[in-house]
């Protein structure tokens, strides 16, 4: 039984880092969508550019990339966040590519 635990024990703790990584790649998922999709919303009731940058930069996981288009009547924002996993060893293999693109017409003042 003893040989068992000792093969088995390291394998749970790695599937167990493994899992709370995942957890927190969805998270970073999710402020990639709230970003984009708050920054497009002000954008499109034209708020300057730079202060709706520096809001999704806030909200956006640190060392997202903020992408922002505006054109033909309508605002652009793509959040884009590549999640790797706690220390160098597994970068290369473990990295996920996250992000999000919100899209909106422009709001024409009555």
């Amino acid at each position: 039984m003893t040989a068992e635990t000792a093969i088995v024990l390291p394998v749970l703790v790695g599937v167990a880092a493994l899992l709370t990584w995942l957890v927190g790649a969805g998270i970073a998922q999710v402020r990639c969508v709230d970003a984009a999709r708050d920054a497009a919303r002000a954008l499109a009731r034209d708020e300057p550019p730079g202060a709706v940058v520096a809001a999704a930069r806030d909200v956006a996981p640190e060392g997202a990339v903020i992408e922002v288009t505006e054109g033909a009547g309508r605002v652009q924002v793509r959040v884009r966040f590549t999640a790797t996993p706690p220390g160098d060893w597994l970068d290369g293999a473990l990295a996920l590519p996250l992000g999000s693109t919100a899209t909106l017409p422009v709001e024409v003042a009555p």
